[in-house]
């Protein structure tokens, strides 16, 4: 990890708990979920924190499609849903089988325009981030084909799926095991698939375990390094599952994604705050 001369920032604070954090480049924006407060909240360097959506089902986890549509997951609905370009919001997965999804957490768009998704517990658990619901389904991580519609079950051995990651060739999918939490030992680790061709994963192994605390939120750079959220801050770590170093915050880290110039500024969500720090590596902007 290459840091330079430049301070951890605090863009905003006051909020509850800030979540699934994803850059617009072509609008030099942040888009971020503020859970309990049922609300996604957008920055900008010449605008600040400004309210985009209230409510918001509870959204959590966002990506973006290869069309540049906003993904989100919805705690509170339990779907996933698609912003699309005219401002109308279709649902796009809220069952498997027949039976409700638990509470979709965090999400990823392969380049082949498959979405893929972790549907833990959490969200249903507490009043505080969704309203508690009864589960109709194990945790499992999910593949979406928006195509086709058709919602596939990428691997269901999970305690608590949570962040996702491809790596920059799409070889491999982290994924945050965050299950167990008040286990005598919790699952405080991430795991590494291997994707075949046909999409389907294999392997699935403990890649680096995460202490203080548990993975959330993921995010890869060009030079494949994972950048992990933890109790601490942000965790560095590389492509072979070395610690390379750490970014230490105030506050409990639960996401970040690379964005600004160059995608080489870091934005964190660490609990209540909103903040950032320029690096000397840039995001994955994958094909």
């Amino acid at each position: 990890m290459v840091l330079i001369n430049a301070p951890l920032e605090t863009l905003g604070e006051g909020y509850r708990w800030l979540e699934g954090p994803v850059w617009f480049a072509d609008h030099d924006c942040l888009y971020v979920s503020d859970i309990p407060n049922d609300r996604i909240l957008r920055w900008s360097e010449s605008g600040g924190v400004t309210v985009f959506r209230r409510p918001s089902g509870f959204a959590n986890g966002h990506a973006r499609d290869r069309q540049g549509r906003l993904l989100g997951c919805s705690h509170h609905d339990r779907c996933v849903t698609r912003t699309e370009l005219d401002g109308g919001v279709t649902v796009l997965a809220d069952r498997y089988r027949g039976k409700r999804l638990n509470s979709p957490n965090d999400i990823v768009c392969r380049s082949d325009g498959t979405i893929w998704f972790s549907d833990p517990f959490y969200g249903i658990n507490t009043d505080y981030e969704g309203g508690k619901q009864a589960s109709e389904l194990p945790p499992a991580l999910y593949r979406l084909d928006p195509a086709t519609g058709d919602l596939t079950v990428a691997a269901d051995d999970f305690e608590g799926p949570n962040g996702l990651a491809f790596s920059p060739d799409e070889r491999f999918l982290y994924v945050a095991e965050s299950g167990g939490q008040f286990d005598r030992e919790p699952r405080q680790y991430i795991r590494r698939f291997s994707v075949e061709d046909n999409g389907r994963l294999c392997g699935g192994d403990c890649f680096h375990k995460i202490t203080p605390g548990f993975a959330d939120g993921m995010r890869v750079d060009e030079q494949g390094n994972l950048w992990s959220s933890a109790a601490d801050g942000v965790h560095c770590i590389s492509p072979e599952g070395e610690l390379l170093g750490k970014i230490l915050t105030p506050s409990l880290v639960s996401n970040l994604t690379f964005g600004g110039r160059n995608r080489s500024r870091l934005f964190i969500c660490a609990s209540h705050r909103l903040m950032a720090i320029y690096t000397n590596v840039r995001g994955c902007v994958r094909p």
